[in-house]
């Protein structure tokens, strides 16, 4: 009988690890803080829990800086419109988001949207559920 504790326990453990592992976006990115950049694709990380848009950017003083855009997840960007090919390295890129809240992460930033050469304009799918990036999360 013991040992159908302790295997139910570790199943429950496993099965809440998932839970806890899961971040609000107010914990790690600051909704009153929006930030508008464009750049140039240089990796597409489509992997959960979260998609990553890695972006090289050149700044006011000419210098460039990789910036991270964390994305939502799989299920979520699919529905947004996302497949993994969607976005390729050497994409041209416009990206509104919020930027994180770590000031060791100031090049990481919650995506909002992403607006691409052609015109296509698509969500983040960020689990900020806000569509004014002034709004608090």
């Amino acid at each position: 009988m013991p040992q159908i504790k302790l295997v139910t326990l570790g199943i429950a453990l496993l099965v809440a690890i998932p839970l806890f592992a899961h971040h609000p976006f107010s914990v790690e990115f600051d909704g009153k803080k929006p930030v508008s950049l464009s750049g140039v694709v240089t990796k597409f990380d489509w992997a959960n829990p979260h998609a990553y848009l890695h972006v090289q950017v050149r700044d006011a003083e000419g210098m460039t800086r990789n910036w991270n855009f964390e994305m939502g997840a799989l299920s979520a960007l699919q529905r947004a419109g996302w497949t993994k090919d969607t976005v390729k390295p050497g994409d041209k890129v416009s990206i509104e988001g919020w930027l994180a809240r770590s000031p060791g992460r100031p090049t990481t930033a919650n995506m909002k949207t992403i607006l691409f050469e052609s015109g296509l304009q698509l969500s983040g799918a960020s689990s900020n559920g806000h569509t004014d990036p002034r709004e608090t999360p």
